[in-house]
């Protein structure tokens, strides 16, 4: 599936560097024990063997016009052994090429740590395929073959039950820990693991490209989007490769004028490896690979470097409500019709328009109306928002909200009935035969169990919580009261959706979490937009910067602190970087330190900077983001 991670002994990257480094040490001893020539020679040989690992790269790209820190090693390498300092340009090359190694090697941990999700995909498969069963390798199976998947193995691609009942742990993907019960019918995900019963699942993606393949391609590639941060650090780090290009010929300069050319030559070297930005260039890249990757790992997709930046920065949390505060699985609990109405054909031609739309309710409705009554809805056209229209045996029908639909002179029982289920927390939806309003419907989505401790978690970290939806205000605030928003923002079109996220920008950092067509200009519109991944739609994925492949709100907060914590590496390792370059020059230009001495120094900060950046890989256990208690 993947290729695996070259172990330490086998790197070439590493060996190179390490060998070096033997030379250098074994070059230090027979100086020591008073053979100059053959330390000479050993010492050679490090130089050479480090120098191999960067000044080729270095002297390619500045054939292509870059300047690079490569190159300031390059040229102080070379003008160390132009002095005579051979033991000191082998040091500067085996130090800097071991940094080199070290970061190459981070990098590609970070970037391998996401290819193992590839490994959920399993590597044989039985199928049925054309009647008979085969055996085929998990990337070769195909749309519509049927999986045969015992107790324990994994499932190789996504697709739908048919035929057996179960659970299945989702905790690989999603990050979540309880299993989730399958029957007939139900969706499944590629890289879940069956539980004690056996399953049938028909194929409906093949197993090179699903939903698990698709999680590694958004994280991979995000992890190539520059947030701020790393455009910041870039924009330091750009410029001051010929800045210090410039500083150490002016110092070289400064030398001739004084007379003393070879002493202030050395200085200018020792000034230049002294100035270059080796940690600046990585402070930011390796902690935001890691940490994307790694909150794939918990169910989170981070589309770019800047998303995961700016949710790190989130101070607002803006939820919509059907689909993602509510459990998302809605069912008729009331069906009341007004005078002279039919109930029953009102309800039919409402799921025949229905059966068309992809919203959350209108599964509801389609699930409510009498089995085998279901005739052909024509010309149905969805007003996003705020309903459906369309034909249904010759009648003009009409389902949507009711502050859409029912007049202000309407049936007076009709009324009350909407004002009495809005009052409990239902969802009202009204139908509309040939122009007048014939039944109302209330439809009750509970509330996900674990929304109230998600928006205690977030308000302990110091966010503000608000509710956006289309329902009306008496069915919003009821819901809103459970889960603990006192913030509600009611009957709310897609546009007005995203004007209220448009204000709240001004004021704090927002994010907008939905799942629905018409959470998809407020996603859009939002510093972060977060789509319910599982269960959102095509819309609101695209529109959105982040995605959740499961459906617990937990990871919310989880996804924020680990965000946060992100942001407080990279600053961390900036502010390092910055002030090695601070320090060190002085002293470099002062002659307090030599060469061998700084590119000790300036080493050893690059190495910390990758290891501190490599934290960020780290998953804080609860939701609030705080480490568990012993």
């Amino acid at each position: 599936m993947r290729e695996s991670l070259t172990p330490w002994g086998r790197d070439a990257g590493v060996l190179i560097p390490a060998a070096s480094g033997v030379f250098l040490l074994v070059g230090a001893g027979v100086s020591a024990l008073g053979f100059p020539v053959a330390a000479l020679v050993i010492h050679a040989v490090s130089l050479a063997l480090g120098a191999w690992t960067f000044i080729p790269g270095a002297l390619r790209k500045l054939w292509r016009g870059r300047l690079t820190v490569g190159l300031l090693m390059t040229i102080a390498a070379v003008g160390a052994v132009l002095l005579g300092h051979i033991a000191e340009a082998a040091a500067l090359a085996f130090l800097f090429s071991l940094a080199e190694a070290l970061e190459d090697r981070a990098m590609d941990r970070a970037r391998h740590g996401l290819g193992a999700l590839l490994d959920l995909i399993p590597t044989e498969v039985r199928v049925l395929r054309d009647g008979h069963e085969l055996v085929v390798a998990g990337a070769d199976v195909r749309i519509g073959d049927v999986l045969l998947v015992a107790a324990g193995e994994r499932i190789a691609t996504d697709g739908i039950v048919t035929a057996g009942r179960g659970g299945v742990d989702l905790s690989a993907i999603t990050g979540e820990s309880i299993p989730v019960s399958v029957a007939p019918g139900d969706p499944i995900a590629a890289g879940a693991i069956n539980g004690s019963a056996s399953l049938r699942i028909t194929a409906t993606a093949d197993g090179r490209n699903n939903s698990l393949t698709d999680i590694v391609a958004l994280v991979s590639a995000a992890q190539d989007r520059k947030g701020e941060w790393a455009r910041r650090a870039d924009r330091i780090a750009r410029p001051l490769v010929p800045a210090v290009l410039i500083l150490s010929a002016l110092v070289v300069i400064f030398g001739f004028l004084v007379g003393d050319p070879g002493f202030w030559t050395e200085r200018a070297l020792v000034v230049l490896v002294a100035a270059s930005p080796c940690a600046l260039a990585i402070a930011v890249p390796v902690t935001v690979i890691s940490a994307i990757g790694s909150a794939s790992r918990f169910g989170v997709i981070v589309k770019s470097g800047a998303a995961f930046e700016r949710l790190g920065a989130v101070r607002r949390v803006v939820f919509d409500k059907t689909g993602t505060l509510t459990r998302n699985v809605p069912e008729v609990v009331a069906v009341e019709r007004g005078a002279g109405g039919s109930s029953t054909f009102a309800l039919v031609a409402a799921a025949a328009l229905e059966a068309r739309s992809t919203h959350p309710l209108a599964r509801a409705i389609v699930a409510a109306a009498p089995a085998g009554q279901r005739p052909e809805a024509q010309d149905v056209t969805e007003e996003a928002g705020r309903g459906l229209s369309g034909t249904v045996d010759g009648v003009r029908v009409r389902v949507g909200s009711a502050r859409w639909l029912l007049e202000p002179d309407a049936d007076e029982a009709l009324s009350n009935a909407v004002e009495r289920l809005a009052a409990v927390g239902m969802t009202v939806v009204v139908i509309e035969l040939d122009g007048r309003a014939s039944t109302v419907i209330g439809i009750r989505d509970e509330l996900r169990p674990e929304a109230g401790e998600t928006v205690a978690a977030l308000r302990e970290r110091g966010i503000s919580v608000a509710l956006l939806t289309g329902d009306s205000a008496r069915t919003a605030e009821a819901l809103a009261q459970s889960a603990g928003i006192s913030e509600v923002h009611h009957d709310q079109l897609p546009s007005d959706k995203a004007r209220v996220i448009e204000a709240y920008r001004r004021t704090a950092v927002t994010a907008m979490i939905g799942d629905g067509i018409n959470d998809a200009p407020a996603l859009a519109t939002a510093d972060v937009g977060i789509a319910m991944g599982q269960t959102g739609s095509a819309a609101a994925l695209e529109s959105a910067d982040i995605a959740f492949v499961g459906t617990d709100l937990r990871q919310l907060p989880r996804a924020i602190a680990h965000a946060r914590r992100g942001l407080r590496i990279m600053t961390g390792n900036i502010v390092l970087a910055l002030a090695i370059i601070v320090v060190l020059v002085p002293l470099a230009l002062w002659g307090v330190l030599g060469l061998a001495g700084v590119v000790l120094v300036h080493e050893i900060a690059e190495v910390i900077v990758i290891l501190n950046g490599i934290r960020a890989a780290r998953v804080r256990s609860d939701s609030s983001g705080k480490p568990p208690s012993s």
